[in-house]
């Protein structure tokens, strides 16, 4: 029976997301398949790490007894001694209990994880992990660098500049974007879950958004909004023959967009769903979105385009904006470690959370396997001349 590691939390504006999608959506499936000894690993605001079976009850966390529990267990060590080893004192004194870690299931969202900080670890230890590898979950994490290699293999993003937040002190930021028509949206360039975004309607309100984005992040990108757009996501998996799941439309209202507020709180115990919508993760969605079917097809194509172009592999979510008037389907961005892996739209889709895991973690074993064929070494006489 293999030991698979669920990692979690983290020095995230993401942290509370983490713990959800690592325990409802993850440990959960895996322990019900009887298939996996599922060790829970939870990574502390401050970056402590920790390791305990009791991580794997929420309650733990809503109570508020985490802190307490962190004030008394011991911290966990890791060895990277051909893999990863779990390491962390005992109750008795001198003792030290020791895990060997087959393979990693990453819940880490935003920074310090989904970013690629968290797999560059994991490739050190050379211990297979669930996920896209370091590059390109440093590059999806990252909206200016995505958009630009999107931009180069012809797939279409509304207009947009991107720019580090260390150069509003001493540059025309107004200048910078005056090609862009209002609204704008003024986003950090590196965080998932909407947390940072500000619309903004006109030239006085500009300010304010770049500082709060600046508040959240080193990199702000600035987006001309879509007219009569329709915000739809995609979620994706698999390694060279990628699977979509079902085109999913977040019902927001006039006005709104899909921001933190929609996809985590207003689908707990006071979200109002509509007729014919499905309660997800983000809220009530219309699941499968209700477009031509023309319409449908091409943005589940750009949405594959998109996930192939950045080269991820394992599992991804992929966002687009629709023009409903001229059908124009633009990229907006890709989230290498969907929240709640998305299992609500898997499901409609024929897949139980539990096959989700499973098959997550067989791509995951596949694309480890590939790379140990690839060369990592080479030999030479360079070290004979000294």
């Amino acid at each position: 029976m293999k030991t698979v590691a669920v990692i979690f939390g983290s020095r995230s504006t993401e942290h509370d997301v983490s713990i959800i999608t690592a325990l409802a959506s993850i440990i959960k499936p895996l322990e019900l398949t009887k298939q996996y000894r599922v060790e829970a690993v939870y990574i502390a605001k401050d970056g402590s790490w920790y390791w305990d079976e009791k991580l794997k009850d929420i309650n733990l966390y809503t109570s508020g007894d985490i802190e307490e529990f962190r004030r008394r267990a011991p911290k966990v060590h890791l060895l990277f001694d051909d893999g990863l080893v779990l390491v962390k004192s005992s109750q008795f004194a001198g003792r030290k209990m020791y895990k060997k870690i087959d393979l990693v299931f990453p819940a880490m969202h935003g920074t310090h994880g989904e970013d690629g900080e968290l797999m560059g670890l994991l490739e050190m230890a050379n211990v297979p992990y669930v996920g896209c590898n370091f590059r390109v979950s440093a590059v999806a994490m990252d909206k200016v660098l995505a958009k630009r290699i999107t931009d180069s293999n012809g797939i279409p993003s509304n207009p947009w500049v991107g720019f580090y937040s260390s150069t509003l002190a001493h540059t025309n930021v107004k200048k910078t974007i005056e090609g862009l028509k209002y609204p704008l949206f003024v986003k950090p360039a590196h965080l998932g879950s909407s947390i940072g975004i500000s619309k903004v309607e006109k030239e006085s309100e500009l300010t304010n958004a770049l500082e709060v984005a600046a508040h959240y992040d080193d990199k702000i990108i600035v987006e001309e909004a879509v007219p009569n757009v329709i915000e739809v996501t995609l979620p994706i998996m698999g390694n060279d023959d990628p699977v979509p799941a079902l085109l999913e439309h977040p019902l927001t209202k006039p006005g709104d967009y899909f921001d933190f507020e929609y996809k985590y709180l207003r689908g707990g115990k006071k979200g109002n769903g509509q007729k014919g919508s499905v309660k997800g993760a983000q809220g009530y969605s219309e699941l499968p979105a209700k477009l031509p079917k023309d319409l449908y097809a091409k943005a589940e194509k750009t949405a594959l385009d998109v996930y192939k172009a950045l080269g991820c592999s394992g599992i991804a979510r992929v966002d687009l904006l629709i023009d409903s008037k001229s059908e124009k389907v633009y990229f907006n961005e890709v989230n290498p470690m969907p929240g709640g892996l998305y299992a609500h739209n898997w499901k409609k889709a024929g897949i139980s959370g539990v096959d989700l895991v499973t098959k997550l973690i067989d791509y995951a074993e596949q694309k480890w396997q590939d790379k140990q064929k690839i060369t990592t070494s080479f030999s030479t006489n360079y070290l004979k001349q000294f």
